[in-house]
């Protein structure tokens, strides 16, 4: 267990406090907090975007750490939310935000600035990669934390006295997390690597783009030819967008496998669509139309598009070698090896001899010595 330099931590008020107005909200910031631990709890199951239903807040005040649990269905509370996130006066520490950064781009059109990742600082410090809050927050600070509302349903009202406490763990411990991860990244000179991380995150999902390339993360792809492929492109792309447009998941749409199938099968016209379609029992016939037009009209850029096939004849040896260097630079300075670069980078980066957006600043600059000459040597 790694011990807290804060071992007289402040004492947590008694319970937490209802939030369901915008001015109990602002009333209980305006004394200026540097900064504020924050998590969400939203619903995504029948959504393509989701649906924020509760925000938890924990604060510093008067040498007590108090709670608020924000009723993010309550009139007016997410614009008041709205200006708290984008005060960068205030740090906002989390835990694996990503999720709740697409929940808060589209409940409160903002993003937390500025932002504390806790997951990825373990990371950065070689604590752990990858860890869940619990598993954290046991390893620092000894508390187990209980997991019993994971599934649960937080839009109903009122709130059980389980979820009421199971949220409020979820922020009870962020500050102590903070403290100890902030001081070991101040002590291995790594506080710029988290900062370009985080900042990375909130990029990532301010430009909140569509896939440019949803082909390459399906396997089944990799067994189309280059005319399918583009036709697999558009279909997905359409299926994104029409997803986000009529707030549906992607799958409901049109699923993954079934959009390759009518890609692979190249239907001559909407007929042959409508009959490859009646043979799949879960196929949104009442779109045949719709598909129909995705399926022939190009997309500008749709002849850049990276070959799936790519997959096939990589050459695994040279990946390997790239992996094998990367737990070498990672075990020198005591980092999980997908911290520095996943297998999916290192093999964006062979098949298109570029480097990765994810694997920009320090990330380049401590692998790009070991790397270049791999990757230039001839085979």
């Amino acid at each position: 267990m790694t011990e807290s330099p804060n071992s007289n931590r402040p004492p947590t008020s008694s319970s937490p406090v209802w939030i369901d107005a915008p001015e109990q909200l602002r009333a209980r910031l305006a004394h200026g907090p540097r900064r504020i631990g924050v998590d969400t709890e939203f619903i995504r199951e029948r959504t393509y975007w989701p649906k924020l239903a509760l925000v938890q807040i924990a604060l510093e005040r008067d040498g007590r750490l108090e709670i608020l649990l924000v009723d993010s269905l309550a009139s007016g509370i997410n614009e008041a939310l709205a200006s708290i996130l984008a005060d960068t006066a205030i740090l906002k520490i989390m835990h694996s935000p990503s999720e709740d950064l697409v929940a808060f781009k589209h409940a409160c059109d903002t993003l937390p600035r500025p932002l504390f990742d806790t997951q990825l600082a373990a990371s950065l410090t070689g604590v752990g990669g990858g860890m869940g809050y619990q598993k954290l927050v046991e390893s620092i600070t000894g508390v187990p934390l209980a997991k019993g509302e994971t599934r649960s349903d937080w839009l109903r009202r009122p709130l059980s006295a389980s979820q009421l406490e199971y949220a409020a763990d979820d922020v009870r411990h962020l500050f102590e997390l903070h403290d100890v991860l902030d001081s070991m990244l101040h002590k291995q000179g790594r506080s710029e690597w988290l900062a370009a991380d985080a900042e990375r995150t909130l990029a990532n999902a301010d430009a909140d783009g569509l896939e440019r390339w949803p082909h390459l993360s399906l396997r089944g792809a990799q067994f189309l030819d280059p005319d399918a492929q583009r036709s697999a492109i558009r279909l997905l792309r359409w299926r994104d967008r029409y997803a986000r447009q009529t707030d549906r998941p992607r799958g409901w749409i049109l699923d993954n496998e079934l959009a390759l199938l009518i890609a692979r099968e190249k239907p001559a016209d909407a007929a042959a669509l409508q009959g490859l379609l009646d043979g799949q029992p879960k196929a949104p016939r009442k779109l045949t139309d719709v598909i129909w037009n995705a399926l022939r009209t190009p997309v500008d850029d749709e002849g850049g598009a990276p070959d799936a096939r790519l997959a096939e004849k990589r050459d695994k040896a040279r990946l390997r070698a790239l992996q094998d260097a990367v737990a070498a630079v990672s075990e020198r300075l005591d980092l999980s090896a997908g911290v520095l670069a996943s297998r999916k980078h290192l093999e964006s980066l062979l098949d298109h001899g570029e480097w990765p957006d994810a694997l920009a600043g320090w990330r380049q600059e401590a692998l790009e010595p070991v790397l270049t000459p791999l990757l230039e040597a001839k085979h």
